[in-house]
């Protein structure tokens, strides 16, 4: 899957007032009527739990200078506190997710099902409330392991 290049999204819940957040590239668009999106996320990560049971969460499309996002938020056993301090963000106004300033496009997602697949679950989200951002400097891609820019 490692030669399958993808786009690089930041994935954020609240849940009891604490912000939960990943990197995603297993994000994909999945209707258009009504519009949907999936996420696929590892049952044993911490953010499983907490898009589960948010219900709700938000999905910032990185653009090309988005790598030290990416990076941070893809860090295994960051702390969970204080995890976005150093991430300029702003908050979903139907979800209350974090949402990276630092990004193409902003999603805000219902959540539709929960599909277990192998390790994972594909967790489908309808689309309530969606932004562009009016300039576009690129995306960041991930290919074979490593990140790409694409202007």
């Amino acid at each position: 899957m490692g030669r399958f290049a993808t786009g690089v999204c930041v994935v954020s819940a609240v849940v009891d007032g604490f912000d939960h957040a990943m990197t995603a590239n297993a994000f994909t668009s999945v209707s258009l009527e009504p519009p949907m999106v999936l996420v696929c996320v590892h049952r044993d990560a911490r953010f499983h739990d907490a898009i589960v049971t948010s219900g709700a969460w938000g999905v910032s499309v990185l653009d090309a200078e988005g790598r030290s996002i990416s990076s941070w938020l893809a860090t295994q056993g960051r702390p969970l506190h204080g995890q976005l301090d150093r991430v300029a963000h702003f908050r979903g106004r139907l979800t209350g997710a974090a949402l990276m300033e630092q990004a193409l496009s902003w999603l805000e997602c219902r959540t539709d099902q929960v599909i277990p697949a192998g390790d994972h679950s594909v967790v489908i989200g309808e689309v309530i409330s969606c932004a562009l951002r009016s300039q576009d400097p690129g995306a960041l891609l991930y290919y074979r392991s490593g990140y790409r820019e694409l202007s």
